[in-house]
């Protein structure tokens, strides 16, 4: 097809006429839209305004009334003032409410919260409940929490105990009786609380003979570090006598098919156990990581357990709730296997708990006795086990004063075999068997030393004695320290530097340093520099971890140096390695299966080599 000049001329027109048009009837639109905006916005401002007080007001009205209407025969409770009844032994103040006749808050009075600097408190929030549903006529049932109890007494009890009763009285308000009593026992020095329901005509307040306990629970920051008091709280539980936990991180639930002893909640460092001595038939518990705007709430975790309840005329629901720290010693006392929620190693790595609880914790108690600084217990503790492993140690510096004995042989055969690694390492596999040496000897002890330092790891994160605890620049043991803060964070090292973590970096770089002295020069340079490389490794991986280890690596290293030092010059006798070596070459080599099968893949590889070189 043809254009000429006019047809050019006449569509580049009508494109001009279309884009005018759209441009016009676009701002014509908006003009509209606007103008009609500005009319609504009159129109509701002429409208008469809602009272939104109102409207809560009436729906705050409506839900009482539904309230009072299913508390039934417990009308008179369903609605009054919350008051505040207090108790306190020598460790915990607890404050009960009314309300439900349930803990309000416990105070710890032995720990301090690390950010506000006020004495922990437990189970503080809004969040927190502990109530069943009770029938309170037909077809209607209410949950004790909403019902008010009468204001509870606190009386003397037995060898120095106090108890704590709340009744909740039905009926007719002339002939009102006691359906339900709740009684707290409070014991002198101890974490734990009786908590004892007595309930009148089970049969008509329970449905099916089952008491139904919600226990909502909501765990608050205690410490400095959110994020990894988030990653140390966890969930755990006695089922059919065996213990199971799981760490608190996406929104989970478990369900109880077989009897349970006790469900309980760890936030690092505190507990907080709900403890049914008859045991409960089964039930369900979720929890989950708070939302992103609740800055200070570290989990939060609801249970829903059943608790079959005999008939007759009465009948008593016996449980017991411990709120208290995290400590081993504490729960081991307390029984029921309450100490398998203090973390001494979990998951993978629970071949070390047995380590924690057999070694380093009686050792660590020893000197808790007549120490009073952690940080010189941490040393103490760390010389007792490196003499406990000295005979490894030992054999493993023997073996790198071996190695280094056989320097010159080993130049030679480098010379002799240039670049050819096959040769080289068959003939260097030939020299060490026939000088009696093991070329792992010194690997080996250091394998058994990872355990160790995995229980220590476990057992520094989970011992709350350490916490707040200062020692030279550290203002608390359990947590890292941070001297030097960046303002900003870095990638990989966060917002600040550990200093404990730079001596145990500059300690395991000196290490690193001398046992390179002592053995064989590396042909392969990833080998050669590795031992220069993973200190620098343990900057980025100690940077955040407590305080408490980084200083035991720290002595650890610098033990380690002073025994290197000791052993090389004033032990180990080079020259009787010398002959040794010596003797074990004139005596007969008997080769075992391993050592022959290796020497036939050496050797077949290299007739490979000579092959491929060939063609």
């Amino acid at each position: 097809m043809k254009f000429d000049r006019n047809t050019v001329v006449g569509f580049s027109l009508l494109a001009i006429l279309f884009i005018f048009y759209f441009t016009y009837n676009t701002k014509q639109q908006k003009a509209a839209m606007a103008e009609q905006a500005r009319q609504d916005s009159i129109a509701r401002a002429m409208q008469p305004k809602v009272d939104s007080a109102a409207i809560h007001l009436d729906a705050v009205r409506a839900d009482s009334q539904l309230h009072v209407a299913r508390a039934g025969m417990f009308q008179q409770a369903a609605q009054g003032s919350e008051q505040l009844v207090f108790a306190e032994n020598s460790v915990f103040k607890i404050a009960f409410t009314n309300k439900g006749g349930q803990p309000q808050y416990v105070e710890l009075k032995q720990f301090k919260n690390a950010e506000t600097g006020q004495p922990v408190k437990l189970a503080a929030a809004d969040f927190n409940k502990i109530s069943y549903a009770i029938n309170t006529s037909a077809n209607q049932s209410s949950q004790t929490a909403d019902l008010f109890f009468s204001n509870g007494k606190v009386e003397q009890g037995p060898s120095g105990s106090q108890v704590v009763t709340f009744e909740l009285k039905g009926g007719d308000s002339a002939q009102s009786s006691t359906f339900i009593t709740h009684q707290y026992i409070i014991y002198p020095d101890a974490y734990k609380i009786d908590f004892n329901i007595q309930l009148v005509q089970p049969g008509q307040l329970l449905t099916q003979g089952n008491l139904n306990l919600l226990w909502q629970y909501e765990a608050h920051q205690q410490e400095s570090d959110l994020d990894f008091e988030r990653q140390n709280t966890q969930v755990g539980y006695m089922e059919n006598g065996s213990f199971d936990y799981h760490t608190i991180g996406k929104t989970d639930i478990v369900e109880f098919n077989k009897s349970v002893e006790w469900i309980g909640v760890r936030q690092r460092f505190f507990n907080t156990f709900l403890v049914a001595k008859n045991k409960f038939s089964g039930g369900r518990m979720e929890w989950k990581m708070p939302a992103e705007g609740d800055s200070h709430v570290v989990s939060q975790s609801t249970a829903n357990m059943r608790i079959p309840v005999n008939p007759g005329a009465t009948a008593s629901v016996p449980l017991s709730i411990f709120y208290g720290p995290s400590d081993y010693n504490i729960l081991k006392r307390e029984g029921m296997g309450l100490s398998k929620l203090v973390n001494l190693g979990q998951g993978i790595y629970a071949f070390v708990r047995p380590l924690n609880q057999y070694i380093i914790i009686p050792i660590f108690n020893f000197f808790k006795g007549f120490v009073s600084s952690y940080g010189i217990i941490i040393a103490l503790l760390t010389l007792i086990i490196r003499l406990l492993i000295s005979p490894l140690t030992y054999s493993s510096y023997l073996s790198g004063a071996k190695m280094k004995a056989l320097r010159p042989e080993i130049a030679k055969l480098k010379e002799k075999h240039g670049d050819d690694q096959q040769a080289m390492s068959m003939d260097q596999m030939k020299l060490f068997r026939e000088a009696g040496v093991n070329p792992l000897g010194g690997c080996i002890p250091a394998l058994f030393q990872i355990p160790i330092f995995f229980a220590l790891y476990s057992f520094f994160n989970s011992n709350v004695d350490l916490r707040a605890v200062d020692f030279l620049w550290a203002t608390d043991l359990s947590a890292y320290d941070a001297p030097i803060k960046f303002g900003f964070n870095i990638p990989l090292l966060g917002n600040h530097l550990s200093l404990f973590t730079i001596t145990a970096v500059i300690t395991s770089l000196l290490i690193s340093v001398y046992s390179m002295s002592m053995t064989p020069d590396q042909s392969n340079p990833m080998m050669k520099y590795m031992p220069y490389i993973m200190p620098v490794f343990l900057l980025f991986i100690f940077n955040r971890l407590p305080s408490a280890l980084t200083w035991y690596y720290t002595v650890s290293n610098i033990i380690t140096l002073i025994l290197q030092f000791i052993i090389q010059n004033y032990i180990i006798d080079h020259d009787k390695i010398l002959a040794k070596i010596d003797a074990n070459r004139k005596k007969p080599k008997t080769k075992s299966k391993w050592q022959e099968r290796l020497e036939q893949m050496q050797q077949q590889q290299k007739q490979m080599q000579e092959r491929n070189k060939k063609k």
